[in-house]
């Protein structure tokens, strides 16, 4: 008998761990996020297989989970540690090679979790990046300001889901986030990276590796700025078509980002890419899980599979239900609504959704007050659209989104 400690944020019935394990003689220990169960509604799991779970609160911050995940890996005999989150990835790293667990270790997680080394292996990799400076103090933002000149793009730089990122497009911006934001985080070091803004489109580069290869891997396109999350429009994200160059090119660029990388021997990615008007690449992030919001979902919608299962599954010698493939079988793509303030009064009515809705999920219910999105993952809906090709999957997005919005009422 052995034990798994799962290091959970987010929903757990998004994420259902019993069933990705089975087949494996193991009992789960979970340790999960307060705010994330409350925000989902979900109770702690009880029954088989598992063994004990507890919630903390202030999840993402500070050391505390960290010692207490110590504790419970002593305290049950815990085996393996199953990590699928961005704030859960480099502290499961560090937990595996105090404790010799098998899985990613901290030289690979904290170049896909911590934005300036992130910077320095790509340079060294020769992939391009944008221009960019960690802020020890204050006059750094000064001078690459002074250097590159306005608009920048300030972020922490272990952040994630946009949560603190700032476009600062004139001087009075840039003195007000100057003057606001603690330039040294929690361990003390330089907490925050300035970037030079880059115009073009934001594309996205995801898949799974599996037993060390890349076995499933696609992109997708952004049609919204990530950053900007309290706009009231739609927001779309579709996957390119398997005809489109800029999909053959995206996709051996994500290849060299991967290799310049590398990570452990099963694991989800995500590597977002600008793409400027004149058509050069420049990495903008990449991350060892799955892309948030409905990437995962459309992923799935591609390629047959959930890219956080397999990667799990086989983590722990267990097989896979589906021989992955590298390119999709269809397009799909995902329609994002972010919340904003007020009464939710009307939804639409789900009897006249247009077609080609693989999924529809809301966040809130009619009569509940909602408050303005806090980052780029806080939806009020979502949904997941596929079609033959990318022309036709935005056109059913559009009508979707029509259809959605004339029958929305909220303030």
């Amino acid at each position: 008998m052995t034990t798994t400690l799962v290091l959970h944020r987010g929903s757990l019935r998004a994420n259902p761990y019993g069933r990705w394990l089975e087949g494996h003689d193991s009992k789960i220990v979970l340790l999960g996020s307060a705010e994330q169960l409350a925000l989902h509604g979900e109770e702690l799991p009880t029954e088989a297989p598992y063994l004990h779970a507890e919630t903390l609160s202030d999840y993402d911050h500070g050391t505390h989970v960290a010692d207490r995940a110590a504790q419970l890996i002593s305290e049950f005999g815990v085996t393996d540690i199953i990590a699928t989150q961005e704030f859960d990835i480099e502290r499961a790293a560090l937990l595996r090679e105090q404790f010799g667990l098998e899985g990613q270790r901290p030289d690979s997680a904290v170049v896909y979790r911590d934005k300036w080394e992130m910077k320095r292996a790509a340079e060294a990799a020769g992939i391009p990046v944008a221009a960019h400076a960690l802020l020890t103090e204050a006059g750094d933002l000064t001078r690459f300001v002074a250097d590159h000149g306005l608009p920048v793009v300030a972020k922490p730089r272990r952040g994630a889901l946009s949560m603190g990122v700032a476009i600062l497009r004139t001087e009075r911006e840039l003195a007000d986030w100057a003057a606001g934001t603690q330039l040294r985080d929690e361990r003390g070091e330089p907490g925050w990276l300035v970037e030079a803004y880059v115009d073009g489109a934001m594309c996205h580069v995801d898949g799974t590796v599996l037993d060390g290869e890349i076995a499933s891997l696609w992109p997708s396109q952004y049609t919204y700025a990530l950053a900007d999350f309290r706009d009231r429009k739609g927001r779309v994200d579709i996957a390119l078509d398997t005809t489109d160059p800029l999909a053959r090119r995206l996709a051996a660029f994500g290849e060299q980002v991967l290799a310049a990388f590398g990570g452990p021997e099963h694991f989800a990615f995500h590597i977002e890419v600008f793409v400027t008007p004149d058509g050069e690449l420049l990495l903008c992030e990449a991350a060892s899980r799955a892309g948030g919001a409905g990437v995962r979902d459309v992923q799935r919608a591609l390629f047959g599979f959930d890219p956080m299962e397999y990667p799990v599954r086989r983590q722990l010698g267990l097989p896979v239900e589906r021989e992955p493939r590298r390119d999709p079988s269809c397009i799909a793509g995902q329609l994002l609504f972010t919340k904003r303030p007020g009464v939710l009064r009307a939804l639409p009515d789900p009897a006249q959704m247009p077609p080609g809705v693989l999924k529809y999920q809301t966040f809130a219910q009619v009569g509940e007050r909602v408050e303005d999105a806090s980052h780029s993952g806080d939806f009020l809906a979502a949904f997941i659209v596929s079609g033959a090709d990318r022309a036709d999957c935005e056109a059913r997005i559009r009508e979707v989104e029509r259809w959605f919005t004339a029958g929305l009422a909220i303030g």
